[in-house]
């Protein structure tokens, strides 16, 4: 390879983390993340507080299309806008870590793994790490900001956090599975894609 033409792939090379296209994909999925955060469906009779919403899917397509870094940011804009909205700084931050706990393990596994299997892997992976994630939160800065004492949360950990957590992030699980697996080759950049995924 001739100077000059060394000089002109160095040129050419994008050198941005996300393409244009990425990014607008990404603020789409902000925008629809934000709006699911507003569904709130109760799925334990026995604490009706503790609502399901979608929000974390839109996150984990991007994070497997895009990478760990583009669904935590995804899904932490997405939070706090939810947050800023309506004036619940705490239950952002708590989604934030959710966020990290879901979305982070799952794309990286993915990341690792392309396939199929690569991403229901992730996932199981990502649904332990969220539910042990929200007991870690709950005993720490639910303690602190909303129950006042671990007294209060300890009693609730085994009959309502951890199955809540562990329905919610499946529901989020199979919900990515049939919405990544239907856009993915719209969404993924060409040469990260894999047929039969």
């Amino acid at each position: 390879m001739s100077a000059t033409q060394a000089t002109k792939q160095v040129e050419l090379e994008n050198t941005n983390r996300w393409s244009t296209r990425q990014l607008v994909t990404m603020a789409l999925m902000c925008a629809i993340a934000a709006l699911f955060s507003f569904i709130q469906i109760p799925l334990l009779p026995a604490a009706p507080f503790l609502t399901y919403d979608p929000s974390l899917m839109p996150a984990m397509v991007c994070g497997f299309a895009f990478g760990p870094g583009a669904g935590f940011v995804v899904g932490s804009i997405a939070a706090v806008i939810h947050g800023l909205i309506l004036g619940e700084w705490v239950g952002s931050l708590m989604n934030i870590c959710a966020t990290l706990f879901f979305v982070v393990p799952s794309a990286l596994i993915y990341k690792k793994k392309h396939t199929l299997k690569g991403a229901i892997l992730g996932l199981i992976v990502g649904v332990v790490c969220a539910t042990v994630g929200a007991i870690i939160t709950n005993l720490t800065i639910g303690v602190a900001f909303w129950y006042g004492s671990v007294d209060v949360i300890m009693p609730l950990l085994l009959p309502a956090v951890v199955p809540f957590n562990l329905i919610k992030t499946v529901l989020n699980s199979l919900l990515t599975l049939i919405v990544y697996k239907a856009i993915s080759n719209l969404i993924t950049p060409k040469k990260n894609q894999v047929k039969g995924r």
